[in-house]
């Protein structure tokens, strides 16, 4: 019965994406989860083997592509400026557009820079942030329709590693966490005109680095019913889209008693229909949360599914299909959990590098991508089996992109477009 409700619950999170089941219109994804239906995926590749082409960038960037029909949008610098650049898939440039001009300067010497947070994109427009506070609206053509001056707004970003949140695209509204020393807010933005539609101040007792959150906000969806789920200084929170109100909040994820003042989130939730994934960070603790929950929530709480003590992903974002977890480790260990339970079903070590991205699943596998240009393809169920390691001479901390058979792999230096049908 268990297995026929996961079923059941991804058939209907297939059937519900939005028009062109091949986009890819964030950095998860359709629905945010990090699935692909496409089939006919390539398993194995290298620089001479299934590549489809390969486009040469003018920058570095950790963001990942999003895709519409035959357009590929993604960030990078160029210089000192950040850009937005417009591929069809083929390969080809069809425009490139500044949309700021950054400091030109490297988050830990390699990590990332202003052009870290994905674009999005609706089917009509594309949507940027850049670190800088940039946030602007553009057509399919490249032209800007509008820009908002987040920093100017909301206040200075005082964040150690810069500001890399990617805004969710929901409906007309465009939503963003901006959680940081110098401040925690939560904002709407009319993505049609980028007018303020609400602010919410988000309290927190959190202090010193846990004050900086590098997580994404993300949407919670079933059916008619949704909610945006912000992620950061020691807490998990559920907002209503209608006015930002706090519907519930998830702690002890960093426990007084024994408090690490550095558990700054990076990896993003992850929301199913019918369970939230919440990482921390360094190890530290996993949540499986009930959709339904309300009020405060913390360890034994009814509206908690289970509660893993350690384990979490530092960077990666969780993965969850037909009933698993996966928790991709930023030293390169991969855990599968029972989704409804925790139970953890294995934990292997796969290429030992840094990871970055978050693991995305295509055609029965699960791909996992090092910052080393390495892409361990796994078998997706119950019991581990690697099914090929690639490498490319690259680095790449994006995730990867899906679509159409094809993946889309964002390094530092090219843009590849893999495939079996070359």
């Amino acid at each position: 019965m268990r297995r026929l409700t996961w079923k059941l619950t991804l058939v209907f999170c297939l059937s519900t994406l939005t028009l062109g089941a091949e986009n890819w219109p964030s950095w998860r994804g359709p629905h945010n989860l990090g699935i692909s239906q496409a089939t006919g995926v390539p398993e194995a590749w290298s620089e001479t083997k299934n590549i489809l082409w390969k486009f040469k960038l003018p920058g570095m960037a950790g963001s990942t592509p999003c895709v519409w029909n035959d357009q590929i949008f993604l960030t990078s610098e160029e210089g000192k400026d950040l850009m937005l650049l417009c591929l069809s898939l083929d390969g080809q440039l069809k425009w490139k557009e500044k949309v700021a001009t950054g400091e030109g300067r490297k988050v830990r010497s390699d990590e990332g820079n202003a052009s870290s947070p994905s674009p999005s994109t609706d089917g009509e427009h594309v949507y940027v942030f850049m670190g800088t506070g940039d946030l602007c609206c553009y057509d399919f053509t490249g032209k800007r329709i509008w820009h908002v001056d987040v920093q100017k707004q909301y206040g200075r970003f005082r964040i150690q590693f810069g500001m890399h949140m990617t805004p969710a695209l929901h409906g007309d509204r465009l939503y963003l966490q901006l959680i940081h020393s110098g401040g925690a807010w939560v904002v709407a933005i009319d993505k049609r005109n980028g007018q303020e539609v609400w602010k919410v101040q988000r309290p927190s007792d959190g202090r010193d680095e846990c004050e900086h959150s590098y997580a994404s906000p993300v949407i919670w969806q079933n059916q008619d019913k949704a909610f945006l789920i912000v992620h950061g200084n020691d807490y998990t929170t559920g907002h209503a889209l209608e006015d930002g109100k706090e519907l519930w909040r998830l702690g002890q994820l960093n426990p007084k008693d024994r408090y690490n003042n550095t558990l700054r989130f990076v990896a993003s939730p992850l929301a199913t229909p019918d369970l939230i994934i919440v990482p921390t960070a360094k190890n530290g603790q996993v949540v499986g949360l009930k959709p339904d929950a309300q009020g405060a929530i913390g360890p034994g709480s009814p509206h908690e599914r289970w509660r893993l003590p350690r384990g979490t992903p530092d960077v990666p974002s969780p993965l969850m299909y037909e009933g698993l977890v996966y928790l991709c480790r930023e030293n390169g260990v991969l855990a599968c959990h029972d989704a409804q339970t925790g139970e953890e079903l294995y934990r292997e070590r796969l290429h030992p590098a840094r990871y970055r991205a978050s693991p995305v699943y295509a055609d029965g596998k699960i791909f996992c991508t090092a910052r080393d240009g390495t892409v361990t393809v796994v078998k997706a169920g119950r019991k581990f089996e690697a099914i090929a390691v690639n490498k490319l001479s690259d680095q790449i901390s994006a995730s990867p992109v899906i679509v159409r058979g094809m993946i889309l792999l964002r390094g530092y230096d090219n843009l590849y477009a893999i495939s079996n049908q070359q």
